[in-house]
């Protein structure tokens, strides 16, 4: 990782990682896998927060009208103190829910030079829910995990809202593992990349005096 001093910033500190639910459901799976996760990355030195759609409930997005209200600023808050965020859905017809959607509407630059780990609840594995946010996050120019976690609600938790699935809590803690050791790498090296002068890098469009 490059020595530069916002490079070693994140390197001191545990790697922030933000965790949005973005289901509406009041006992909902994929907010519960999403606090597993967070939980094992905490064990592995990561710092996490959530952001619960169903609690922060963003206006519909305008491109003509600016925005204003607690939610969205807290909601701005979370994006912006995040080095690493977790996107996590139901699958509503092979895509992300509706509240999902609106909130990566509001961010762009935000996302750049953070790694993303996506959880999908779903019936059919969810692989075009993933899909359709690692383009989302591609457009932005943030990084993606090569991979996903899908999770059956029905299937894979018992009664008490316990994971019974061994390869699904395997692949949580993959995901805690991955976002804490390549999040901090990517995080890192972007913030270098800010900072210094070289020109071809992708960092040098988002520096303040571009």
């Amino acid at each position: 990782m490059a020595d530069s001093p916002v490079a070693k910033s994140v390197a001191n500190r545990p790697l922030r990682i933000l965790g949005i639910c973005g289901s509406t459901r009041e006992h909902s799976r994929s907010a519960l896998a999403v606090k597993l996760c967070l939980e094992m990355a905490a064990q592995r030195g990561g710092e996490g927060r959530i952001l619960d759609l169903r609690a922060t409930e963003l206006p519909l997005y305008r491109p003509d009208r600016e925005a204003s209200s607690d939610h969205l600023t807290k909601a701005s808050a979370d994006v912006d103190w995040a080095d690493a965020m977790i996107l996590a859905t139901p699958d509503y017809h092979g895509s992300m829910s509706g509240v999902m959607k609106n909130f990566l509407d509001y961010y762009w630059e935000e996302f750049a030079g953070k790694l993303f780990g996506y959880i999908c609840t779903s019936h059919e594995k969810g692989l075009t829910v993933m899909d359709h946010m690692r383009t989302v996050v591609r457009q932005c120019y943030g990084w993606s995990l090569p991979y996903g976690v899908s999770l059956d609600s029905r299937a894979d938790f018992d009664a008490d809202d316990q994971i019974k699935n061994a390869a699904v809590e395997r692949r949580l803690k993959m995901m805690a593992h991955d976002l804490v050791v390549y999040g901090a790498a990517i995080r890192g090296q972007f913030l270098a990349d800010l900072a210094g002068e070289e020109p071809s890098t992708y960092a040098a469009a988002y520096r303040p005096n571009r």
